[in-house]
């Protein structure tokens, strides 16, 4: 176990990886190879019962993308890593065998063990036979058989409060990066003491309790309490911004049967083990989470959130709610994407493999990228490499990566968003449907989705980025938190000035892996979507503003980096 140097010692989560990925990997590594770093991130501010500070950050190379990934998932083993004193994992080099290891951390050591009896399986048994030889208070971060075969689309899955290993660090292939570095699982036990330090316990206190207030007084977390994620699901589908018929539709007649009333209903009426509410981290009041039966109160998903029912059940024509928690939970239980698998098989469906509205084939087509098969592989390699092996034009990604439930032609703040991104086409760079403009004009887009990529990822670093919405003008508070815990003079201006260093350090490093695509798919540009005929047709101009130097100041050059000191 190494210290932290001083110059990481703010940063966390997204903020962390772009450091180390840009200090430590050479960007033009091959993802799979021995070059690339897997590296598991927490939080600042994780550890001192700060609400939704307990997200887990995976990144590195992406295989999917080409360039940086940071994808990040909630759950209960992030905080049981800095409870060991562990603010992240690097793992690098290439095992010497195909055999896998679970990565133990427990009893004030680290050690490998074989992971022979869980190879093949999917996350949920993984997480059983865990919990069988190491008890139920470990934390879990795990792959299920897309991560072993390497696929594009397989995510890191974390296990949350309830014990289901359903939190996704799904995008950017970051499962088959665990894989190659020889990883099937790590298991954090839960007898670690360590307290991160406070230099001002006091201050911090005072801090820590307006943070909660701001969150708890903010009407749109009573909101995600209530329905989560999946209470975005009509305003989109008003905006025609969610995807349906492989993102041919942004509006659809039967979204109420799969609207977040629709399942707020459906679990209260049916009970058992089903909750409208549901943390997945330790310390948690915003509680977006959900937690579904079947029809006999039994446990399915734990959560069904917008983004795989927009993907996994109106992209593909599948307008029933149990179809679409099942699917999802076959895809965690194979460990892939829900975004990046919806994406493909919408493509797949233009290309004939499968007719929408088809439920029961998908599960199939899911549980041959389970299986290996040729097609399962070409399917869990992601929508790019399914769009190319069938010739298809119209692939949803940028970067090489999926767009998620947010149609960048009804909603054209995301046509900036994915474009610009530095993640490929990922909605929580920059989420613009709360902005109060008219979402079907081209004008002002740009700079919204600017200004909100250089917020987000200013929260990326510390916090989950539903907090955001609590601290909309009142970022002090957070400031407040932060200079008592590390002694600091930070004002409000810091969390622009670490927002736009984390995506420069991100450009910087995809510039030198020679990944420069920043513009939405040509059919996006040129077929309107229905019902409305609406383009995406942010100006040419507007793009080409976006970086302009009078707003980031220098570009980075990775020469700065420890690759050449």
């Amino acid at each position: 176990m190494q210290e932290v140097p001083e110059r990481y010692r703010l940063f966390g989560n997204r903020g962390l990886v772009a450091n180390l990925s840009c200090d430590e990997i050479d960007p033009q590594c091959h993802a799979l190879g021995a070059g690339n770093k897997l590296i598991i991130a927490t939080s600042p501010l994780d550890g001192l019962g700060v609400s939704s500070t307990g997200r887990l950050s995976v990144g590195g190379k992406s295989p999917l993308t080409g360039g940086i990934k940071e994808a990040n998932a909630g759950g209960v083993a992030a905080t049981k890593l800095v409870r060991h004193g562990i603010k992240a994992i690097i793992v690098e080099g290439m095992p010497q065998t195909a055999e896998l290891s679970v990565l133990h951390i427990g009893n004030g050591r680290a050690e490998l063990r074989p992971a022979a009896s869980l190879m093949g399986k999917g996350t949920y048994e993984v997480a059983d036979l865990v919990y069988k030889e190491f008890g139920k208070n470990v934390g879990l971060i795990t792959i299920g058989p897309a991560g072993e075969y390497r696929l594009g689309s397989a995510g890191v899955f974390v296990n949350g409060t309830n014990g289901d290993p359903s939190r996704a660090a799904a995008r950017g292939g970051m499962g088959a990066v665990m894989a190659a570095k020889g990883l099937k699982a790590v298991v954090i036990e839960g007898d670690g003491n360590f307290k991160p330090p406070v230099q001002d316990m006091k201050a911090f206190r005072e801090a820590r309790k307006s943070f909660t207030q701001a969150i708890l007084e903010e009407p749109t977390i009573k909101v995600y309490k209530e329905y989560g994620t999946m209470g975005v699901l009509m305003t989109l589908n008003g905006l025609s911004a969610m995807p349906t018929f492989g993102y041919r539709k942004g509006t659809w007649d039967l979204a109420e049967q799969i609207s977040g009333d629709q399942l707020h209903d459906l679990i209260l009426s049916r009970g058992g083990e089903g909750s409208i509410t549901h943390k997945c981290m330790d310390v948690c009041i915003i509680q977006c989470s959900n937690v579904v039966p079947d029809q006999n109160g039994k446990r399915v998903v734990a959560p069904l959130e917008y983004e795989c029912t927009a993907l996994l059940g109106a992209n593909l024509g599948i307008a029933d709610l149990d179809e679409i928690a099942s699917i999802t939970r076959l895809c965690n239980d194979i460990g892939v994407d829900g975004i990046e698998m919806g994406a493909a098989l919408g493509v797949a469906a233009d290309a004939g493999v499968l007719k929408f509205g088809e439920p029961e084939r998908v599960r199939e087509l899911i549980r041959q990228v389970g299986a290996g098969t040729v097609l399962g592989r070409v399917l869990g390699s992601g929508a790019n490499v399914t769009g190319r092996t069938f010739g298809m034009v119209r692939v949803p990604v940028v970067k090489g990566q999926a767009m998620a439930g947010h149609e960048p032609r009804g909603l054209k703040g995301m046509s900036v968003t994915y474009a610009k991104s530095t993640m490929g086409a990922d909605h929580t760079a920059a989420p613009t449907f709360r902005a109060q403009m008219d979402h079907r004009k081209p004008e002002g887009q740009m700079k919204i989705s600017r200004d909100i990529q250089v917020i987000m990822a200013f929260y990326d670093n510390f916090c989950c980025m539903f907090v955001s919405r609590a601290l909309t003008g009142k970022l002090n508070i957070m400031m407040d938190m932060i200079n008592a815990i590390y002694g600091t003079n930070l004002g409000a201006d810091y969390a622009t000035r670490l927002g736009k260093e984390i995506i420069k350090l991100e450009r910087a490093f995809n510039t030198s892996a020679g990944v420069t695509e920043e513009y939405v798919p040509e059919f996006m540009r040129s077929e309107g979507i229905e019902p409305y005929g609406i383009l995406s047709d942010i100006p040419q101009g507007d793009y080409d503003r976006f970086w302009e130097e009078s707003f980031w100041g220098k570009p980075i050059d990775l020469k700065r980096s420890a690759l050449n000191r």
